[in-house]
């Protein structure tokens, strides 16, 4: 199986899968596809920041670009060949105003020959799986022909691997936070794209919380990617490598997690970062166990000030009562 053709993968979300996230999430899980937020072309061509860098524990690792021009998408798919990543994937999902006056996201649903000639050029440039997000449909283009022939026309020019969020897009009139919640999940449309392409491999998205679900959509498919539930309570992960992989190694505990993120932190510190950078994304660590408000208040409160150190994770597990460090 390869990275692209992924049973369990965590949803790149904005301001949320950050290279400190995934490194925590990778100490729970070994099998899990992680993804990077969405990344314009236009930032890593232009931005001054490096828009690629990661942690070399964070592998299998994908690339999400954000961009409808061919020669850009070419250059950055290479760029991120040349990084180490693992996969390339092309958002046709995000329905935001900004990404829409961009001329990517969800709104490249209704020009398949376009998306086509992008996935195309990345694929020339590059070794590794090229990669579709998309939705069923937008605004009042959701009918199954319509998501069959964009997958079909996009799959021709060498797209073998799509993620389908289950639910349209409605371009105008909702938000972000609307769009994954408002229009209503049709997995089935998800499932009928693989029964008649049962050559490409396709994942679903949307929805998803438990390990059982994923279960019961790879009855029908070939992945299944987690987004929010994933990050507000990353030890989801930690059924992943021994319930879909069927891997029997010893998991880290969720205390251990903490004690291998202290010398992140430190060295984060040490490169003029904060600890609130990494802690923030730590905070549903001991959800539904003893103590762990105590645990979020005590990070929510402290990780920000000035002259914080690492010393505010060990801090933070001493609020936790024996039964939480051992969990």
């Amino acid at each position: 199986m390869t990275y692209a053709a992924s049973r369990f993968s965590v949803a790149p979300m904005l301001d949320w899968t950050d290279r400190h996230y995934r490194y925590m999430a990778r100490l729970i899980s070994k099998r899990t596809l992680l993804y990077t937020e969405m990344v314009t072309t236009g930032a890593i061509i232009h931005g001054k920041g490096d828009y690629l860098q990661f942690n070399e524990q964070e592998h299998p690792l994908a690339l999400q670009l954000g961009g409808s021009n061919v020669q850009d998408l070419a250059h950055c798919a290479k760029l991120a060949q040349e990084r180490g990543y693992d996969e390339v994937n092309l958002n046709v999902g995000c329905p935001s105003d900004r990404v829409q006056n961009g001329r990517f996201g969800a709104c490249l649903m209704a020009e398949p020959k376009l998306v086509a000639d992008c996935v195309k050029a990345m694929r020339d440039a590059v070794d590794i799986p090229v990669t579709v997000k998309t939705r069923i449909g937008i605004d009042e283009q959701d009918s199954y022909q319509f998501l069959t022939d964009f997958v079909g026309t996009v799959a021709a020019a060498g797209c073998n691997d799509f993620t389908i969020h289950a639910r349209k897009a409605w371009l105008q009139g909702l938000s972000p936070k609307q769009n994954r919640e408002i229009p209503e999940l049709n997995y089935q449309r998800a499932y009928d794209i693989k029964r008649d392409f049962p050559q490409l491999d396709i994942g679903v998205n949307g929805g998803i919380t438990t390990i059982e679900q994923c279960l019961a959509h790879l009855q029908h498919l070939d992945g299944t990617m987690v987004g929010r539930e994933a990050y507000s309570n990353p030890w989801l992960l930690a059924q992943v490598d021994s319930k879909l992989f069927d891997e029997r190694r010893a998991l880290l505990s969720r205390a251990e997690v903490v004690e291998q993120m202290i010398p992140y932190v430190e060295a984060h510190i040490a490169q003029g970062g904060r600890p609130n950078h990494i802690t923030r994304h730590m905070l549903g660590l001991f959800n539904g166990l003893p103590g762990g408000r105590r645990w979020r208040r005590h990070l929510a409160e402290n990780a920000h000030k000035p002259g914080c150190t690492a010393q505010v994770l060990a801090d933070a597990l001493a609020c936790l009562p024996e039964e939480a460090l051992i969990a």
